[in-house]
């Protein structure tokens, strides 16, 4: 009997040293930035398999391929104008209603990432919401600090980003009949629902601007009177004609996902099944990047400068890496999770929020989040359609202020009230994030509910 104990404090101290490798790897790789993620969660693979002798995962190859197809064609739409034309189309919209930046900024941004399936679309609209606020003497935190948070929501709604891809791969919920339909169909209604509601309370948020401190004590120092220019990305006609084609054209290669993925016989069929909707995104937006230089008569070689490109080859080696790493020591120890934790996400599935929520911070991705958390959500008994409702908890990266979206947001704030506090966490994007996150979920669940059963 005491032997048996030992054995037993023996295996668990062995996975807990294989945890701590795991989230060692995280931590070094989120703080290394860029590709550092994927290269030290490969570090992690190499110390799990040759040290602890685990088997190794199984490689997230889907999901990479889809995120090298979509940011190929968003690559292409850059290279093409697309981008800079879509911006100067919000940026009219936005000052067409200079008052209401708080609630339109917001939705601007979500729909922006809805189409084009990342974060990084958004930064060219922080300074133009930024400046309509400062102008209309709102204080810029309030549109900032929702429009960002926004974004991330417009990720896991939008039918071509990556971690959708995550979710409709056939090892996830792809497997058990949840379709582009079913995710927009309860992602959609549940983010906006949930943008509106932290739009609204945002608007109550902090001093007006002309009282703040931090603002007074620009404008006595003479820092707010540096003279703003405009430019006007879309002055060339012909420039523009070319980039209207290429928006369209990408609108096209989105329409067609979203058609595909609602209507499965809409696709073609071999031995009696329809093709997988991850061949179809992939073939559907590389054949759209293709479409997309043709009539918009961009070269290839500035798509593959872009930072679009940079950041979706970026999102493809973390999710290399760390989702790897992460399905290497739950398939290594799985029967040894699943008798520990089983029962609690059996009897409350929502708890499984929380471990999405941190790993997301950890992560800085939805997609390597989902790829890596929600296998072990499945085998623990955690219900598709609440893993569906819980999607939102992927966005948790807004918790601490380091994400690239959130530190735009704050360098193009003149006026100093969007900001991070003294205790770091205490920061302008920390209520908008947990409103949205809360709400999401929570309408989420209810749809999921009604509609899904």
């Amino acid at each position: 009997m005491q032997r048996k104990y030992i054995n037993l404090i023996m295996a668990t101290l062995l996975i807990l040293a294989q945890l701590a490798v795991v989230l060692a790897m995280i931590f070094v790789g989120a703080k290394v930035g860029s590709i550092g993620l994927g290269i030290y969660g490969m570090v992690g693979v190499f110390i799990l398999v040759f040290f602890f002798g685990l088997e190794p995962g199984v490689i997230p190859v889907d999901v990479m391929l889809i995120i090298v197809s979509v940011i190929t064609a968003s690559s292409a739409l850059q290279a093409a104008g697309g981008l800079d034309y879509m911006v100067n189309v919000a940026a009219k919209f936005l000052k067409r209603h200079p008052s209401r930046i708080t609630f339109f900024a917001p939705f601007v941004t979500w729909l922006f990432c809805f189409l084009a399936g990342t974060a990084h679309t958004c930064y060219a609209l922080l300074p133009i919401i930024s400046e309509i606020a400062y102008k209309e003497k709102v204080r810029p935190e309030r549109p900032l600090s929702v429009a960002t948070v926004a974004a991330s929501l417009g990720i896991t709604s939008s039918p071509v980003s990556a971690a959708t891809a995550a979710i409709l791969s056939q090892s996830l919920l792809g497997g058990a009949g949840i379709g582009i339909r079913e995710i927009m169909l309860i992602t959609v209604p549940s983010s906006l629902i949930a943008i509106f509601v932290a739009a609204f309370v945002q608007n109550f948020v902090g001093k007006p601007m002309e009282e703040d401190p931090e603002y007074q004590r620009r404008v006595r120092e003479g820092l707010m009177d540096i003279d703003h220019h405009e430019d006007d990305p879309a002055s060339d006609c012909e420039h523009e004609k070319r980039s209207r084609w290429a928006v369209l054209a990408f609108l096209f290669g989105v329409l067609l996902v979203v058609l595909f993925g609602s209507i499965p016989s809409f696709r073609p069929h071999f031995h009696g099944e329809a093709m997988s909707m991850s061949y179809i995104i992939e073939i559907v937006m590389m054949g759209i990047a293709a479409l997309i230089l043709l009539v918009g008569k961009a070269e290839v070689s500035v798509a593959v400068k872009g930072n679009v490109f940079a950041s979706g080859m970026n999102a493809m080696v973390a999710i290399f890496g760390v989702a790897w790493m992460g399905s290497t020591f739950f398939l290594g120890n799985h029967e040894a999770i699943m008798g520990s934790v089983k029962g609690l996400f059996t009897s409350y599935p929502v708890l499984f929020g929380i471990p999405l929520f941190v790993f997301s911070i950890m992560l800085f991705s939805q997609a390597a989040t989902v790829k890596t958390l929600y296998p072990v959500g499945l085998a623990l008994g955690v219900p598709p359609q609440v893993l569906l409702a819980l999607f939102p908890a992927v966005n948790g990266y807004f918790f601490l202020p380091n994400y690239p979206t959130e530190v735009a947001a704050i360098g193009f704030d003149r006026t100093g009230t969007t900001s991070v506090g003294k205790y770091v966490i205490n920061h302008s994007f920390q209520l908008s994030g947990f409103i949205t996150t809360f709400v999401s979920i929570g309408v989420g669940y209810l749809l999921c509910c009604c509609l899904l059963g």
